[in-house]
């Protein structure tokens, strides 16, 4: 039972000189050691104690990856205090309201950009004392304060006060509070999610079962931070194993960060990295931009690669096997001529991504597996502090969510609770020391959620026969035919968008009724392109023509078609809305995870899906659908 105090004191006693964090802020990235680290963080801590904050209070954390994320938190764990760290991805003044308020946060670190989000909100906070401002602050107002204002404070209370700060830090115990984690939706009244010291601590000592870090590893942090299976597999995770956490040079907006990823990877040169879908496709779109420029050998020889690495690797578990030995020589000739060289612009000594947040598409995980990068699927939730499974290049079958940690036990079981059979379809359930204390303020949920120790997660999966745990989907995103029959539409989705380069976004929907309809936002630049290049069918104008190839891709999942042995084929849409309005965070249809709101696109367009089941419908050229396009194409 350690608390993240204790597993940061070990950190720097063991590996008080290896490089903890990696920082760019002009031209170099620059290091700062475990022992520097834990000098910053005391005098930090110390200086929120100075400044009146007492254990048990609630501190704010809003800000973009950086060395003072972490020097914040530590510091204010240390100071017994319990993190509340939001998304940076939070743009409306209410929903950051809301979380201060129910919170009851007594100060706020935050970065330049994110404290003008604090402003037209904080004279209405009463228990909101102190803004601690990461960067220098263009001008001091009543409440701000800059960072290392506090650092020299608490330097100056250390040298009178070193025993005071010593038993405060030494009087957190494993089972005090250490974070509350707000969930990402977009209602009036997200759930903030209590995770202990020792939940922490706990799910760093499973992760560590299931992916071994050496302690030379270096890991890119390029999720945000506040990001649950950041916070644990890319912080803490790898702070117990001594090895170093870089972050991404800071641009002026979100999107220059996100251009500074690329340099950055080719600079700190990264032996792993936590990944998400979206991040995993653009990865996959900039390789294959890259290599359809080499020219046709080149594209040709790519191509040949994937095809023999995708039969020679299987699913991972069975790589090799059989008669497959025989292509190994033609596979590794391929790999020095072209896979090393797209390895070397992640680094060269990138061993594998982990990838998590939502279901991972297969065919993603067979591409970067192939390349000698594999992207390994993980499954957990904020409220399993995130861990609960991953595939690992010790062990693994892709398709799969991966095994589960050890110190951990799981279950699949009906809507009654009772166990199932391994390979029966289920809820996911699980216990362990990772689990959460509960939900902040809210006994009724917590209550509902975890009965007699056992976490139910809400999501449908099995488990097979060698132990792998198989994930499809959120039971509330479950869709019901008339027959009652209940299935995930999250992998079909995933596929639509991750094969099609003219489809952009997609949600399927079936509430007991006859056939499933799909909304679909189509690729606007992709469809412009190939309309221009004059591929659509003769007595066709361009509207009807990009229709149809809209409806070309759907029905590539249909039997015989390229992707025609998927899916069951009744789960697959009859009829298509196309939509040119896409799916944002703005229009509260994305959440702060980028995941999709489903009661929320189901409402938005609750006249259109009664029109999804009318004969017209069906026709996807249909008045609806040519006036979006019309739109779109503008």
């Amino acid at each position: 039972m350690k608390a993240i105090t204790d597993l940061f004191e070990e950190c720097t006693l063991k590996y008080p000189d290896n490089v903890c964090l990696w920082e760019k802020k002009t031209g170099n990235y620059e290091a700062l050691t475990y022992k520097q680290l834990k000098e910053q963080v005391y005098k930090f801590s110390a200086g929120l104690i100075s400044a009146g904050l007492n254990k048990g209070d609630r501190v704010t954390l809003l800000a973009e990856g950086r060395n003072e994320w972490i020097i914040g938190e530590l510091g204010l764990l240390y100071a017994g205090a319990v993190s509340v760290p939001l998304s940076v991805k939070l743009n409306g003044a209410d929903e950051i309201f809301f979380r201060l308020q129910h919170s009851g946060s007594r100060m706020i670190i935050a970065s330049s950009n994110q404290a003008k989000k604090i402003q037209p909100i904080k004279n209405k906070l009463a228990g909101l004392e102190k803004i601690i401002l990461t960067d220098p602050p263009e001008n001091y107002n009543e409440k701000g304060i800059f960072f290392y204002d506090i650092i020299k404070s608490g330097e100056i209370f250390l040298k009178d006060n070193k025993e005071v700060f010593e038993q405060r830090w030494k009087s957190v115990k494993p089972e005090d509070y250490a974070t509350i984690c707000y969930t990402s939706g977009t209602t009036a009244d997200p759930k903030g999610i209590i995770l202990t010291h020792r939940n922490y601590t706990a799910n760093a000592e499973q992760s560590l079962s299931l992916i071994d870090v050496p302690e030379y590893f270096v890991n890119l942090l390029i999720l945000p931070w506040d990001h649950s299976f950041a916070h644990t597999g890319g912080i803490y995770t790898v702070m117990k194993s001594g090895a170093s956490i870089a972050s991404v040079q800071l641009g002026k907006t979100a999107m220059e960060t996100l251009k500074n990823i690329p340099l950055c990877i080719k600079e700190t040169k990264p032996h792993f990295i936590l990944s998400v879908p979206s991040l995993a496709k653009n990865f996959r779109k900039n390789i294959e931009s890259g290599i359809s420029k080499k020219g046709k050998l080149i594209n040709g020889l790519f191509n040949f690669g994937l095809k023999i690495a995708y039969t020679y690797n299987g699913t991972g578990w069975n790589r090799g096997g059989g008669f497959k030995f025989i292509l190994k020589p033609i596979y590794s000739i391929i790999d020095k001529i072209i896979f090393k060289k797209i390895r070397e612009n992640f680094g060269g000594r990138l061993k594998f991504f982990v990838g998590g947040g939502a279901l991972l598409d297969i065919e993603l995980q067979r591409f970067f597996y192939a390349l000698g990068m594999p992207m390994f699927q993980g499954y957990g939730l904020t409220e399993a502090a995130p861990v609960i499974s991953a595939n690992s290049l010790k062990k693994h079958k892709l398709g799969s969510s991966g095994f589960p940690a050890k110190n951990l036990e799981i279950k699949i079981c009906d809507d009654k609770g009772k166990k199932l059979a391994t390979g029966e379809k289920g809820e996911i359930v699980i216990r362990g020391e990772n689990v959460m204390a509960g939900y902040w303020k809210n006994e009724e949920a917590t209550a509902q959620t975890i009965i007699d120790g056992w976490l139910h997660t809400g999501d449908m999966g099995y488990l097979d026969s060698d132990g792998f745990l198989y994930v499809l989907g959120r039971f509330k995103s479950l869709l019901i035919g008339d027959d009652g029959e209940k299935y995930s539409p999250e992998s079909i989705e995933e596929a639509l968008v991750g094969h099609s380069h003219f489809i952009e976004q997609c949600m399927l929907y079936n509430n007991q009724c006859p056939y499933t309809v799909a909304f679909v936002v189509p690729n606007k630049e992709a469809l412009k392109k190939w309309l221009h290049e004059k591929h659509h069918h003769e007595g066709l104008d361009d509207i009807d023509a990009a229709l149809k190839l809209i409806e070309t891709e759907v029905n590539g999942y249909r039997s015989g078609k390229k992707y025609g042995n998927i899916f069951p084929q009744r789960w697959l849409p009859v009829s298509v809305a196309i939509l040119d309005d896409p799916f944002t965070e703005e229009n509260n249809l994305i959440n702060s995870t980028m995941k999709l709101v489903r009661g929320k696109v189901t409402e938005r367009y609750s006249e259109r899906i009664n029109y999804l089941y009318s004969t017209e419908a069906k026709n996807i050229c249909n008045g609806y659908n040519r006036a979006a396009m019309k739109r779109l194409l503008k």
